[in-house]
């Protein structure tokens, strides 16, 4: 019999993540890398802890499935924003993800259309045939939802003035501050903000999801035209809260 490699339910180390899948994109490279679960190989003694999934990118942390409380307040946050008569109100989300933020908002019947940018081709492969599904495979087969596959920047740039949203939750990066590219900076310029305003329907809710508070970019905001600028903050383990930052589209 083959031994048994021991794990954190025998050593109390913590169990080195398990690559599942690594791509060279336009972009650089994504990872989805997984800790806990069932180990892939047998000779492996299973850790007896769930299943978390994290997604790399050009060796940066983006996110995880361990919790999901401020993906879940980015969507919340921008519903809460608008008029409670607006009758189905649209929206953009920019990044898939781990898919919290999909499925946040196909669990709520007020959300009428639910559009996802995303623009690397693994991340929507991960959703639709691989282990990220249990996160988001019914929000994916609601009729309300779609995913473009395409990059954000682009998107609100290229087709300003068709398609308009009443609400964009962006979650592109660790935030205005901390950036996955640097073609990723233009979305929290002032040129990038005024997209963004263009593509939001009158009184309509911009919601950016952040690593950290930017007073900074809360400045940019309402140099931008935006009103009703604030930070929401989620409280994390360690260090500084996740925030999204919210301001409204004038009417």
């Amino acid at each position: 019999m083959a031994p048994v490699t021991p794990t954190q339910a025998t050593t109390g180390l913590p169990e080195a993540p398990r690559t599942l899948d690594r791509r060279e994109g336009p972009y650089g490279e994504v990872v989805l890398r997984q800790r806990g679960g069932p180990p892939a190989d047998p000779g492996v003694e299973a850790s007896g802890a769930p299943a978390v999934y994290e997604i790399i990118a050009n060796g940066c942390f983006l996110m995880d499935t361990s919790d999901g409380r401020s993906e879940r307040l980015l969507i919340d946050a921008a519903l809460a924003a608008l008029p409670a008569d607006r009758a189905r109100p649209s929206v953009l989300i920019g990044g898939l993800g781990v898919g919290f933020s999909l499925a946040r908002a196909a669990q709520s019947p007020r959300w009428g259309r639910i559009a996802v940018v995303e623009r690397e081709e693994a991340v929507i492969d991960w959703h639709r045939t691989g282990p990220l599904s249990a996160v988001s495979a019914a929000a994916l087969a609601d009729p309300r939802s779609e995913i473009l596959h395409t990059d954000l920047v682009a998107h609100l740039r290229t087709r300003a003035g068709q398609d308009t949203y009443d609400a964009l939750c962006l979650d592109i990066d660790n935030g205005p501050d901390w950036t996955v590219t640097e073609d990723n900076n233009s979305l929290y310029s002032p040129g990038g903000l005024a997209a963004c305003r263009d593509r939001l329907t009158p009184g309509g809710v911009l919601a950016v999801w952040s690593a950290q508070p930017s007073p900074a970019f809360e400045e940019a905001l309402r140099n931008a035209g935006f009103r009703g600028v604030h930070t929401e903050e989620i409280p994390v383990v360690r260090g500084v809260p996740d925030v999204v930052h919210l301001a409204r589209k004038g009417a």
